[in-house]
């Protein structure tokens, strides 16, 4: 396999608890897939298989992750989902004993590259329609107040609208609150989205 100096910098520095893991992890990828490469995608460490990533793995200060791209049609539709305690399909993973045995991390990563081998592609995972959005009374009341605003508002997309309403509601003290209100009615005025500093020209 195409080693990358970058997942020894890493593993280097990630907690003692992890580096056996890593480097376990890493050398079955070696071992079972040398026509693999590896790289680091949204800084942690990845393996690539013919142009695809194959998986990844990360450490965080109490745990670490591991995980196939392919996800469930990797592991199995049997394998618990841990999409709330972290990411890829085996949770938190403290030691190399939370990891599957490595015989059956083999088949594994030789059905991922089966999958890629043969073109077949994860699903997208259905996207949940967000509720309804509701104003809060507030940003109502100020609306009424400006016709300027208002028309700009009314003219936004949903999710602009919703940018705004949850940047007013995420506010913790009632004054950030209303300088927050201030700042919306203020740049709808202008005909600007909440986040117009950052938007390319």
């Amino acid at each position: 396999m195409k080693r990358d100096p970058r997942l020894d910098s890493y593993i280097a520095k990630s907690a003692p608890f992890a580096q056996p893991i890593l480097n376990h992890l890493r050398e079955l990828m070696a071992a079972t897939c040398p026509e693999g490469e590896e790289t680091m995608k949204w800084s942690s460490p990845s393996i690539v298989y013919r142009g695809k990533i194959l998986c990844g793995m990360a450490a965080f200060k109490a745990h670490a992750t591991f995980g196939f791209w392919q996800n469930r049609l990797v592991t199995g539709a049997d394998t618990p989902e841990h999409p709330a305690t972290a990411m890829g399909q085996f949770g938190r993973i403290t030691s190399l004993a939370d990891l599957p045995d490595d015989a059956t991390l083999t088949d594994m990563v030789r059905r991922a590259m089966a999958l890629i081998d043969s073109g077949t592609t994860a699903p997208r995972p259905l996207k949940h329609p967000k509720a309804p959005l509701e104003i809060p009374d507030d940003l109502a009341a100020a609306l009424k107040q400006s016709q300027k605003a208002t028309a700009t508002f009314d003219g936004f997309p949903p999710g602009q609208r919703r940018e705004y309403v949850e940047w007013i509601l995420g506010a913790k003290r009632e004054e950030t609150r209303r300088k927050r209100l201030d700042t919306t009615i203020l740049q709808l005025e202008e005909g600007k989205r909440l986040n117009w500093k950052y938007e390319r020209c």
